[in-house]
């Protein structure tokens, strides 16, 4: 190992406690019983003493993979800045298209001028793609051409690919750090508090769920219907209903729903609007999956990342109010705004903006001491996380929560469940916990290089 050159940085020298000592860990959960077991602990993020890279032999390389989120262009310029101004690093590539630019295409290279001001731009500069991870292809080249630091950013599928590559390294013997940062709209990565992004995403949907509410507010019985993404998790249109206010219903995967009979939707539709005359509807892209294919033949089809082809939940939705609507004879109008990928393809707000930058730097960090790992905030601090323990689950909203009690105090929904289902999510929440509890007894480090660790 080597002194960290950050000693002799002129910004970080002065800083009282800077370095991170590397015994300092973060809890996975801090609200626990007295008698519960010491539960799992990551080691903290940020600068060690000593580091396993010296500054003229690191060649690294970044990579984007999966859909668009805000932020990426920022994480992007963070590593690249972080590396040269922090670290003095010089060889930094960006590898174009996702994995299959591992191999199909000629490595960029970056500098801090060449990525000064893509923050401001959505999308990411280096392009990305689903699938094409070829595990052996992309170690070869990366063996071939001495990269020691990887970078790469992406959802579930991401990381996953990112663990193979690591173990593939390691079955190699190279020495090379693999540094994950988890990026998802849909705010469904485990373990971590929250993804990048999803902030920005919350704050453009309301642009969305106000031009709703205006169209609705607008015409006699008037219903403004906005499809927000949540494949699997309803985290997006729980927040930007809570954020909004003017929201009268949130459908979600996680909350089954049905529309006819008693406390059904339509039922709660009827009531709503002869109280106000208009009403608000958010429904998750997922949401109502199950009921859509009692009326419409599903093919099984996936994308390039597995994930399965969802049926429009939107269109669906306002063509089953238009004729309940007129089954009772009941003049309505009705505006459906889909705004899915215009909230992915813009710059970050700022609070995103200053978490990028964290968790970029913090990688940056992780991977010069010789660690490999998913970087990701824990309980508001940052820690390096094994990559099976943010790939092997899914981040749901928890519907005997109280943030899902919070929402339906501010819609004034019905929740759509009867008891038995209230009892089954109990007992689902305590069957996860109690195999959370088992996996918390034995303490789980950071993935770390063979001689990465101190």
């Amino acid at each position: 190992t080597f002194p960290n050159p950050l000693q002799d940085h002129p910004a970080y020298s002065t800083v009282k406690q800077y370095f991170v000592n590397a015994d300092d860990t973060v809890p996975e959960k801090v609200v626990v019983q007295k008698n519960s077991p010491r539960g799992v602990h990551f080691r903290r993020a940020g600068p060690r003493q000593r580091v396993y890279f010296e500054s003229e032999e690191v060649k690294a390389c970044i990579v984007t993979c999966g859909g668009l989120c805000p932020g990426l262009n920022t994480v992007i310029r963070e590593l690249v800045c972080g590396l040269s101004h922090m670290y003095n690093v010089n060889d930094v590539f960006g590898i174009q298209n996702g994995y299959k630019g591992f191999y199909s295409s000629n490595y960029l290279s970056m500098i801090p001028k060449s990525v000064n001001d893509i923050h401001k731009r959505g999308g990411t500069v280096l392009g990305t793609s689903r699938g094409g991870h070829d595990t052996k292809k992309i170690v070869d080249n990366i063996q071939d051409r001495g990269i020691n630091q990887v970078y790469i950013i992406g959802g579930d599928g991401t990381q996953k690919g990112a663990y193979e590559i690591y173990k593939e390294i390691r079955k190699r013997g190279l020495q090379v750090a693999v540094a994950g940062i988890p990026k998802t709209i849909d705010n469904d990565i485990a373990v971590i508090d929250k993804s990048f992004g999803f902030d920005t995403a919350v704050e453009e949907a309301q642009r969305a769920i106000n031009a709703a509410h205006v169209e609705a507010s607008s015409a006699e019985n008037g219903i403004g219907l906005v499809k927000l993404m949540g494949r699997y998790s309803g985290f997006i249109a729980m927040y930007a209903t809570l954020a909004s206010r003017d929201v009268d219903c949130c459908l979600i995967p996680e909350s089954p729903f049905y529309l006819e009979g008693e406390g059904g939707l339509f039922e709660y539709i009827d009531r709503r609007l002869k109280e106000n005359n208009h009403m608000v509807i958010v429904v998750a892209e997922g949401a109502g999956q199950d009921l859509i294919a009692q009326s419409i033949p599903a093919a099984d089809q996936q994308d390039a990342s597995g994930n399965k082809l969802l049926l429009d939940v939107g269109l669906w939705l306002t063509h089953k109010i238009k004729d309940y609507c007129k089954s009772k004879k009941m003049e309505m109008t009705i505006k459906y705004i889909d705004p899915t990928y215009m909230i992915r393809a813009i710059p970050s707000n700022a609070s995103d903006n200053v978490y990028c930058t964290l968790l970029a730097h913090s990688a940056i960090h992780g991977a010069m001491a010789g660690y490999s790992f998913t970087v990701g905030m824990v309980n508001g601090r940052h820690a390096y996380i094994p990559f099976h323990r943010v790939t092997s689950t899914r981040n749901k909203v928890r519907i005997t929560d109280r943030m899902w009690a919070r929402l339906l105090s501010s819609t004034n929904q019905p929740s759509f469940l009867s008891q038995k289902d209230i009892n089954a999510a109990r007992e689902a929440d305590k069957a996860a916990n109690s195999r959370k509890n088992g996996e918390n007894a034995k303490k789980q480090p950071a993935s770390v290089l063979a001689n990465g660790e101190k």
